[in-house]
């Protein structure tokens, strides 16, 4: 199932209505449906309160199928024998993980990041399976895809750091997200 699916699907389950949703989040009920009919998607801090909201893992929401980019590298790969520690310099984030996972493709202005790249952590909490930490903005599918090729070759490796190199530096402001100049 993909996000639109996987949303739709929880929201009946959990007896939610769009309206009941979108007021949780804040957004129009226009909004919540535009998304569960997959002819948008909402943005990075927003499928985070929807995870928050619903009680489910970012995983979840987005899918867990493994899926293949046009480099025909897996955007979700798991390392089977153990975690690395990640560095995000243009985030200031130190993650210990043992997945990660890219988003689908955000729409946005020209100097607006495409994709962002998360890390995975397995919990021992009863109530979450993983949680997922923000780990950089990325400009191009090819960009990202790299990068987790590299995760997944120093995992492999048994290296236990990794600082991420293609990630792109952004200026936030409330309603937007740009390539910093």
């Amino acid at each position: 199932m993909n996000f639109a699916e996987n949303l739709r699907t929880i929201r009946k389950e959990q007896n939610i209505s769009q309206e009941d949703l979108a007021e949780m989040l804040d957004v129009s009920r226009q909004a919540v449906s535009k998304w569960e009919s997959g002819n948008g998607y909402p943005e990075v801090e927003k499928l985070l309160i929807i995870s928050e909201k619903l009680n489910v893992s970012l995983d979840v929401l987005m899918g867990n199928e493994v899926r293949k980019t046009k480099a025909n590298v897996e955007i979700k790969q798991t390392n089977p024998s153990g975690e690395i520690t990640i560095t995000s310099p243009n985030e200031g984030v130190i993650v210990r993980c043992s997945s990660v996972i890219r988003s689908q493709k955000y729409k946005g202005g020209k100097n607006s990041p495409k994709f962002a790249l998360f890390a995975q952590q397995k919990q021992n909490a009863p109530c979450r399976d993983t949680v997922n930490t923000f780990l950089g903005w990325y400009m191009t599918d090819e960009s990202v895809a790299k990068e987790i090729e590299e995760i997944m070759n120093a995992m492999n490796e048994g290296r236990e750091t990794y600082e991420l190199k293609y990630s792109v530096k952004v200026k936030k402001s409330f309603l937007s997200v740009k390539l910093e100049e």
